[in-house]
Formats: C-alpha cells, structure tokens, sequence
C-alpha cells in the first residue's frame, strides 16, 4: 500500500475504532457482565423499532434537498449479489456435499450483510450523513428481494414447487417491517415538500441520537449469544466469501456501469460488513445450518474491525 492509503486507513481506522469497541461493550455485557437474555431482546426491540426508524424518517423527510443517488448502485449491488451467490452455493455443493436447502442458507451467509446495526453506523461516521440515503436505498430491496431469493431457492429445493403464499407473505413482512417502513414513509412525506413541525424534528433528532451507539452495542450483545466453535470449516468458508468475494463482485459491476465514486465507495462498503442476523433467522427458520451461520456472524464481525477501515481507505 502506498503512503497516502496507510494515512487513509488510519484515519478511518480512527473514526471507525470507538464504533467497534461499543460492539466489544455490548458482547462483554452479556459474556462477562451476565446480563440476562431478556434485556438485550428488549434493546433490539427498541433499536429495531423506534430507534432506527426515527434516525432514517427524518433523514428521508427532507429528501427534496438531499444530493441525488444515481439508481445504477441498486445493479451493481445486487448483480454482486448474484454473482456471490451462485458461486457460493456451488462452492457449498462440491466443497461441503450440502443439499439445495443448506445451498441456499450457506449462500445467503456470503451476501446478506449486517448493514443495520454495523452498516448504518459506518456509513454515518466514515462516509457521511451524505452517504445515508444511498445505503437506505439498498435497506429497502434488501430484505425483499433476498428473502424472496432464498424462500424461493428452499421452497424449490424441497418440494420443486413455488408458493405464491410464501412470496406474498415475504412481501407484506417486508413492508410491514419499520425500518423499511421508516425509508418509505419518511420518503413519502419529504416529496410533500412540508417541513416536519419543529416539536416533531426535535423529539426524533433526540431518539436518533442513541441509534448508532445503541445499534453497536445490541449488535454486540447479540454476539454474545453465539458460539463459533459448530462446523467451523464451513463458518470460516462462509465468512471468507462474504468479506472477500462479494465486496470483490459487488467493486467489478460498480466499475463496468462506470458508478461515480461515491456511489461505488457506499456499495463495496455496505458489501464488506459481516455476516448479517438475518441469515441466522433464515437458517433457523429452514432448519439447516445454524451453528455455523452463528459462528460466521462471529467470524466476520472480528474481521471487519479491521477490514472495513481497509476498504473505505482503499476507496477513498
């Protein structure tokens, strides 16, 4: 690496540091300080509920003023998606001997990233408020279309049929859920092009202020739940493909549609996070995989202390 990227990396390892070690607050909590169970569900209720939301409704109510996104990042994202996750699944074919339903769960592991709780936070910090409508736009396709991929891949896998139940009920969840919720009514409103009324602003600048130090250190205590031991060579094949491989794919389609800089530097970034809790609720619900998935969560998460200054430093 030349002089300016090592400047780079320090520098964002700096900004990024204090993000991690609210993440390493959080895990000893739970690990070391026995804080029961029903305390970090109760944080993760709050963070997914009220906290995150209020953080992405106010940024979108004024999207009338915010810089433009150009669309083409949703291609490059998720064409680095499909491209990681064909690979991936016939990686876990040949190398692991797995079947169409653990295909489908070890492949979403390599390219459903954590870009809530660690995602949101980075971009906030290292990126800029800036970068924020950018990753929201990415949040809203996200869980719809990746959910739908794997509901798909399993329903097909196991019956080699399609439920259209099972789609629609994807969907709704999908909308229904409040962070997404959040994007698209706050999105809603700010094409209004009413100013929120200022006692309104002021109670959800309050509640966003906790969002990233409250996201980090339930990410954090959701760690703690997990072990890393369980089928560890398909955790670290899985960890390793979600931190090389997909950023690698996501960086090559953002550089053929000739992405402007910022845009591409928000798409590898959001690639690189680790692991996402999502693909734990994936493996448990299709009953395949689940030790090593919790174990990838782990995995990556350590990993992206130091790869994710990396990247942005790269990038910049």
């Amino acid at each position: 690496m030349s002089v300016d990227t090592l400047r780079a990396f320090g520098g964002i390892a700096a900004l990024t540091a204090p993000l991690f070690l609210l993440v390493a607050i959080g895990y000893a909590l739970s690990r070391f300080g026995h804080w029961p169970k029903v305390i970090s569900d109760a944080l993760t209720r709050f963070v997914f509920a009220v906290a995150v939301p209020a953080l992405l409704f106010r940024l979108m109510s004024d999207v009338s003023h915010l810089p433009l996104v150009d669309h083409r990042l949703l291609i490059a994202y998720f064409g680095g998606c499909a491209i990681t996750y064909v690979a991936a699944r016939r990686f876990a074919a040949h190398a692991f001997a797995m079947d169409g339903v653990g295909q489908s769960v070890f492949g979403m592991g390599t390219i459903f990233s954590n870009n809530v709780l660690l995602g949101i936070p980075i971009a906030k910090v290292a990126l800029g408020e800036t970068s924020l409508p950018m990753v929201s736009l990415i949040l809203v396709f996200n869980s719809f279309l990746l959910w739908t991929v794997v509901t798909v891949s399993i329903e097909w896998a196991r019956n080699r049929d399609l439920s259209v139940r099972g789609i629609t009920r994807t969907a709704r969840d999908v909308v229904t859920n409040p962070i997404v919720a959040a994007i698209l009514l706050g999105t809603g409103f700010g094409f209004t092009g009413w100013p929120l009324p200022a006692i309104a602003d002021d109670t959800l600048a309050l509640i966003a202020q906790a969002a990233v130090p409250m996201s980090l250190i339930v990410l954090g205590m959701g760690l703690a739940e997990f072990g890393v031991r369980q089928a560890w060579r398909q955790s670290v094949a899985i960890a390793i493909l979600k931190m090389t491989l997909f950023p690698l794919a996501v960086l090559g389609v953002a550089w053929s549609l000739g992405l402007p800089t910022r845009e591409t530097q928000v798409v590898v970034t959001m690639a690189a996070m680790p692991v996402g809790a999502n693909v734990y609720l994936m493996a448990r619900q299709f009953d395949a995989l689940e030790g090593p998935v919790a174990a990838s969560l782990v995995l990556s998460t350590v990993v992206a202390a130091v790869t994710t200054p990396l990247v942005i430093a790269l990038l910049a």
